[in-house]
């Protein structure tokens, strides 16, 4: 996955609380097996009418935060069932930083897996945040990840907090498989040394 070390991107405030995930991807939309797809696919039912038109009062779909990479979110975002299609569908989207005053766990877990941000600040942090980018058009927020800091186009910043090893997995671009591949070495001395399948082995002792 794409590293995140410090990133500007302009900021989109979604002003809705316990937002799940059948919200952020209808299940309807469930019949990929890949990840890619999914992003016009986000917020259907409050982007689309029924014929398939954005609705203009949907926040994503107004002019100004066209583009937005950033998104500022209310408690509990992410709620509701496991499916990692929800963190696709924001990362397909074009989203790499979330932040809200909390995230469900199995939600928060899926956006690390695939190179999304999600900070937790405390609500009044929140707030302060919602507020500035209602009120300039245009406004940024710049994360550094190693810096652990949120920084807006206007100068306001905080710091955020989180796991070391997830933003050493962040920073250096490592999923699962990446993770895996860094002790490819010993992997490969191992089944070198085990190159017989075990039933094979077994019964050479016998």
């Amino acid at each position: 996955m794409d590293k995140l070390v410090k990133f500007t991107g302009l900021a989109v405030p979604l002003d809705r609380s316990d937002v799940d995930t059948d919200q952020i991807i209808p299940k309807e939309f469930l019949k990929r097996v890949e990840r890619a797809g999914y992003g016009n696919d986000l917020f259907a039912y409050w982007r689309y009418d029924q014929a398939g038109n954005p609705l203009p009062e949907f926040i994503l779909n107004q002019p100004r935060y066209k583009g937005a990479q950033v998104l500022l979110a209310r408690k509990n975002f992410g709620c509701g069932s496991s499916r990692e299609h929800a963190v696709w569908a924001l990362s397909d989207y074009g989203f790499r930083v979330l932040i809200a005053p909390s995230f469900a766990d199995i939600f928060k877990n899926n956006c690390f897996s695939v190179g999304v941000l999600p900070v937790e600040l405390e609500a009044e942090l929140v707030d302060e945040w919602f507020k500035r980018a209602l009120a300039k058009e245009g406004y940024r927020i710049t994360t550094d990840l190693p810096a652990q800091t949120l920084t807006g186009s206007d100068g306001f910043a905080c710091s955020f907090k989180i796991d070391p090893d997830r933003k050493r997995r962040l920073v250096e671009g490592l999923d699962e498989i990446g993770l895996t591949l860094q002790c490819e070495s010993d992997i490969t001395a191992y089944e070198a040394g085990h190159d017989k399948p075990w039933q094979a082995a077994a019964a050479a002792k016998m």
